[in-house]
């Protein structure tokens, strides 16, 4: 067993767990597996699995090392789809990564993209995390804010806006502001980033606010699904997407407050790595996201 074919086998082990199972989707033995992995390990000088009577589980160093692995494999569909395939037939896995709150949108896009690329593979990650797509391999991330790693290249998407909302039985409680200094009274849940730990600044518009409030949090969250659901129970005025909070709006589960004074839109993009060759999966995905998301809001 070469080294390519030990990487496979080193793969498809970590992602299924056993090396029956990997055996069994590469057409070989376990017993090749096995001896493919413990060559490898071999030939790097570290344990890559941590072996017991019941399971196998990575090492650190296996971890790492998956990680980097998997990455060339992806690399070589890439290689393999360019020189044997059109670029109206992808194949492969394509990586994506987007934050929680982007599901709402994007999952509705995705069965028409399969259904058209069949032999396309998504793996999404949506998480809050600010993500390293080229250390960590991720082929395409959904992202909002500017573009400060001149490593990538990007696309725009859909257009949003951020809004102050509240349910109506807090507004009956509590009254509707209608100025800025206003919230300084109110109960304010907000969002806080997971990676920075940092709450969500709220956005307010630079030519209408002269001093910004001073917000009560009374409620802060890392998950914006959380500061959706505690909004809706009365709990207090939030700042959240226009998108995640339109069915709420329309059916009157929601009101939203003081729009004047709130910065008029964001908008996210599609990223990816600039140094590598743009594989037709990915073209053909960041193309399927424009179309469907480009200009709405």
């Amino acid at each position: 067993m070469n080294k390519l074919s030990g990487m496979f086998a080193f793969v498809k082990t970590a992602e299924l767990g056993s090396f029956v199972a990997a055996g069994r989707t590469l057409a070989i033995s376990a017993s090749a597996v096995g001896k493919g992995v413990a060559r490898l390990e071999q030939e790097v000088g570290v344990r890559l699995f941590q072996r017991s009577t019941r399971r196998l589980q990575l090492t650190t160093e296996g971890q790492l090392f998956y990680e980097r692995c998997r990455r060339i494999l992806d690399d070589l569909d890439d290689a393999q789809a360019m020189l044997s395939l059109s670029q109206e037939a992808p194949r492969g896995r394509l990586r994506v990564s987007a934050p929680i709150v982007a599901h709402h949108f994007l999952m509705p896009l995705l069965p028409d993209f399969l259904a058209r690329h069949p032999e396309v593979e998504l793996d999404i990650n949506f998480t809050d995390r600010a993500v390293d797509l080229i250390d960590e391999g991720i082929d395409v991330a959904l992202r909002s804010g500017d573009l400060r790693d001149s490593r990538l290249v990007s696309r725009p998407l859909q257009k949003f806006r951020l809004l102050l909302c509240a349910a109506p039985a807090y507004l009956t409680r509590h009254g509707i502001p209608g100025v800025l200094s206003d919230l300084e009274r109110h109960a304010c849940v907000r969002f806080r980033h997971p990676d920075s730990g940092k709450l969500l600044d709220w956005p307010w518009h630079e030519g209408m606010v002269v001093t910004e409030p001073r917000l009560r949090t009374v409620l802060a969250c890392n998950h914006i699904e959380g500061v959706l659901g505690a909004t809706l129970r009365g709990l207090g005025i939030a700042c959240m997407p226009d998108f995640l909070v339109r069915d709420a709006l329309a059916g009157g589960r929601l009101v939203s407050v003081l729009e004047p004074f709130l910065e008029p839109g964001r908008q996210f993009r599609a990223l990816w790595a600039s140094s590598r060759h743009l594989s037709p999966k990915v073209r053909l995905f960041v193309d399927h996201l424009g179309a469907g998301l480009s200009g709405s809001s």
